[in-house]
């Protein structure tokens, strides 16, 4: 199994923590992974068997011809789980002050960057209107303070870091209403050729993974508790950080949302070109 050291990948280790895995048969190894592009490969070669995947990205590769299927939800925004900052002396006000100005992203044709643009559209804007540089997250406040970016993209736990440290907020990215309200953000991912191979492990994998979702759903304290040990974020800082939500249920309908969302904004998906979730989706998803 393939893992980003964030808080989505919290149901996974709670199910193997819990005994869920052993509970449906599997033995499971977890492997870090930096991010979902760094994961296709090891997906489509077979180092890695399942993967947590970002939407975004998992529906750039099937555009692109890619064969993967997501087989359960993990992850969704919920309001102040993604955010642009600034320095606390900045003149930026809202996202209409960004034109001309910079702003810090993890990466380019992101989630981050797609956020950016829906807010930016909402202003009248778009992503051409200002400058996206990529920096690593945990450098991202360095280079508020130090006045390299105008702005950055940011999600938890450098959210709080931030407001630590003076950052104030200018938008959130996944308000509780607009385009990117509760908007999908990752799911665990295979590919098709595994699937077609492996229908009773995928199924057994849907209902641990379900059980463990449903634990993250209901208890915070499980979610808080079990973050520390496979990520650098501090139990005290876990504990207040503000985390999304972790769906039950692998909706089409609800990911649809994520490709519509890229086809709305230029350089997400190729031209003229949609993504149809419903055909990514298995036929029957036991444990999610």
């Amino acid at each position: 199994m393939g893992a980003i050291a964030v808080p989505d990948s919290a149901p996974l280790y709670l199910a193997k923590a819990r005994g869920y895995f052993a509970d449906e048969g599997l033995t499971v190894a977890i492997e870090p992974v930096q991010s979902a592009p760094h994961a296709f490969p090891a997906l489509e070669g077979g180092a890695l068997d399942v993967a947590l995947v970002n939407y975004v990205s998992v529906f750039q590769a099937v555009s692109r011809g890619a064969s993967f299927t997501v087989i359960a939800d993990a992850y969704q925004a919920a309001p102040r789980t993604f955010v642009v900052m600034t320095s606390k002396d900045s003149p930026v006000r809202t996202m209409a002050d960004l034109k001309g100005r910079t702003i810090g992203v993890a990466s380019r044709r992101s989630i981050g960057s797609l956020t950016i643009a829906a807010a930016l559209a909402a202003h009248g804007l778009g992503e051409s209107d200002v400058k996206l540089l990529e920096f690593p997250l945990p450098e991202m406040i360095d280079k508020l303070r130090q006045g390299i970016v105008d702005a950055a993209w940011l999600t938890e736990p450098f959210i709080t870091q931030g407001t630590t440290t003076g950052a104030r907020i200018v938008q959130d990215m996944a308000p509780a209403d607009g385009p990117t309200a509760g908007l999908p953000v990752a799911g665990w991912g295979i590919t098709k050729a595994y699937a077609a191979r492996n229908p009773r492990t995928v199924a057994a994998f849907q209902r641990a993974i379900g059980r463990a979702q449903r634990l993250a759903a209901t208890d915070r304290k499980a979610v808080t508790d079990i973050i520390p040990t496979y990520t650098r974020i501090p139990p005290a800082v876990a504990g207040v950080i503000t985390l999304g939500t972790f769906p039950t249920t692998l909706d089409a309908k609800r990911l649809q949302r994520v490709a519509d969302l890229m086809r709305s904004h230029e350089g997400y998906l190729g031209e003229g070109v949609t993504v149809d979730v419903d055909s990514i989706l298995p036929t029957r998803a036991e444990g999610s």
